[in-house]
């Protein structure tokens, strides 16, 4: 049995999509389909979050936009 996560940290998510830190920086303001950021405090600095999930479903319809494009 297999465990996903339920959620990722921002450098996670920038491995499993294989982009780099600014990548994803400009998809989470740019893209309004892009899942929103999770951050778990009010500091600067606190960690932010991604759900899993909807990392994974976001990527998958970006996958069947770009085969919508290429028929």
């Amino acid at each position: 049995m297999t465990i996903q996560p339920i959620r990722v940290q921002f450098k996670t998510a920038c491995q499993i999509l294989d982009i780099s830190r600014e990548s994803l920086r400009h998809l989470v303001r740019t893209d309004k389909t892009f899942p929103q950021a999770i951050k778990t405090g009010d500091a600067k600095q606190s960690p932010v979050y991604f759900d899993y999930v909807q990392l994974v479903e976001w990527h998958n319809n970006q996958m069947q936009s770009l085969a919508v494009l290429e028929a």
